[in-house]
């Protein structure tokens, strides 16, 4: 079993905590960067719808997981940012252009929708993010001048200047920086005052505004933030399936949004990648699985929602703390054994149960 003697606040604040992060993590980039030549077509585009909910994910994690606040609507922010880029793209802006355009008005977006969200909490913070979520898709259904209605909209393919990012292993590879540096740039921000404040605000509001926090301007923050990664995932997610519509952004992508977080783990980072592969791979292995169940269960219409459910709730009453909570575990019985406990995380679990002071 590991353990680190820290000797300054540079130590303690460092992206990575020893060498075995350093290596691992080195590694784990090295083969991202070769998978195109390790993968098939179809397993690359896999990998790039992964990198693309991961960024959705980073946001969706920063904003319930850190600031714990859930949001039931946020394909709505993922809708805007696919339709903003698709739009200013279309119109000759640059991608670069196009791309910040349309994580700041997802960001605006945000904003509008943290502001009133500010007077309510918990289920009832739930419904109002759920109400946006259907007013957006009505009006990407509604306004047929700009996203197409249900008619749909073609995206045209990115470009670079010169560089035209029109195959897959080129759009991959775009993916896969943009998701290092949306990752870099949450793991700083949770290490500022700005992502303390934020935790603060998740433990305790009271207690955080005891401290002089101002619970409307993280708050705001907080969901701007989250937007904005949401958007930057929706520009993504465009360009990825090159048509939009409007029922690609309804509650089902909303609450699948929010079971990759809960189920990836909620309050860490890994925890947006483990739920993003999660998102990926489920729908696969459910398609699989079909040829092997009778042909009354295997063609009903509702398999795919009843097999998430179920999922969602023996995590909910079983591992908590996701798929990332269950590898701390084993990786902890793996340092420690044989002298592993059963309850080593009783009193973490039994903390995030308590009742805390609001």
């Amino acid at each position: 079993m590991r353990f680190l003697f820290k000797t300054s606040y540079a130590q303690d604040i460092a992206l990575a905590r020893h060498e075995g992060h350093r290596f691992w993590y080195s590694l784990l980039v090295v083969l991202l960067v070769a998978a195109p030549w390790l993968l098939s077509e179809y397993g690359l585009a896999q990998l790039t719808f992964v990198l693309i909910y991961a960024i959705v994910g980073l946001g969706l994690m920063l904003l319930a997981g850190f600031t714990g606040l859930f949001s039931i609507g946020h394909a709505a922010f993922l809708g805007v940012g696919a339709y903003t880029e698709a739009v200013l793209v279309a119109a000759g802006l640059p991608f670069p252009l196009a791309l910040l355009c349309a994580m700041l008005l997802a960001a605006a977006v945000g904003v509008v929708v943290g502001l009133p969200a500010l007077r309510v909490k918990g289920i009832y913070l739930g419904i109002a993010t759920m109400a946006f979520g259907f007013v957006v898709a009505e009006v990407f259904a509604r306004w047929e001048s700009v996203t197409g209605g249900n008619a749909g909209l073609q995206v045209k393919a990115p470009a670079i200047g010169t560089w035209s990012v029109d195959d897959g292993v080129s759009f991959y590879l775009l993916c896969l920086v943009l998701t290092i540096v949306a990752t870099l740039g949450v793991l700083n921000l949770l290490r500022s005052p700005t992502g303390r404040a934020f935790v603060a605000i998740r433990d305790s509001e009271i207690s955080a505004q005891s401290m002089g926090i101002h619970l409307a301007r993280y708050k705001t923050l907080s969901f701007a933030i989250s937007a904005a990664l949401a958007g930057l995932g929706g520009a993504l997610y465009a360009h990825m399936i090159k048509f939009l519509s409007p029922d690609q952004f309804d509650i089902v992508q909303s609450i699948d949004l929010l079971l990759m977080v809960v189920i990836g783990g909620l309050g860490s980072v890994h925890g947006a990648f483990l739920g993003a592969i999660f998102l990926i791979v489920m729908p696969q292995a459910i398609n699989a699985a079909k040829d092997f169940l009778p042909e009354a269960i295997g063609m009903a219409p509702g398999l795919k929602a009843a097999v998430y459910g179920l999922v969602l709730i023996v995590f909910v009453l079983f591992e908590p703390m996701g798929l990332y909570g269950r590898w701390l575990k084993i990786r902890t019985w793996f340092s420690v054994f044989p002298f592993y406990r059963r309850g080593m995380f009783k009193r973490q679990k039994s903390f995030q149960k308590s009742e805390r002071l609001r």
